[in-house]
């Protein structure tokens, strides 16, 4: 009932600014006015506020909006942790494995540091001793290797 009152209340408030601003010869202003204000009693006619206000007065809709909220929050938590490293056992044991393997590229050259006359001669070894073929690898640094030798590194 009080629900009722107050929204009647609203509506004629709005229909006298209404009637105010069409007095101002403000016509497209009043007749929005005069729309916002018939929608409270709209509301009260169709029973929208006697639902409206069963669900605001009643504890249980708001223990149920809190549960709502608390499975939410712990949603937004359980993404937070993984996206923060809460890696899976068979992630996590990959990555041990792939530790314990020793070098991520085994069977990559080492680099070769020589220093004077005969830099430019000396080729990379790999881990096995053996020099690389002048065609397999080698030709992609040559470039690079003038440069160097231009400026006397």
């Amino acid at each position: 009932m009080l629900a009722e009152t107050i929204c009647s209340a609203v509506s004629a408030a709005g229909l006298g600014i209404a009637a105010i601003t069409a007095y101002r010869k403000r016509y497209l202003a009043a007749t929005r006015i005069a729309a916002y204000a018939l929608v409270p009693v709209g509301l009260v006619m169709t029973g929208v506020i006697d639902w409206v206000s069963g669900i605001v007065f009643d504890p249980s809709v708001w223990i149920g909006f809190g549960l709502l909220g608390l499975a939410w929050l712990l949603f937004m938590a359980t993404r937070a942790v993984e996206r923060r490293g809460g890696s899976t056992r068979r992630e996590r044991k990959a990555a041990r494995a792939a530790s314990r393997s020793g070098a991520v590229a085994p069977a990559a050259s080492s680099p070769t540091l020589t220093s004077g006359a005969g830099a430019s001669a000396a080729q990379p070894q790999d881990r096995s001793g053996k020099k690389p073929q002048r065609g397999s690898g080698g030709d992609d640094f040559s470039d690079i290797e003038a440069i160097l030798k231009k400026h006397g590194i």
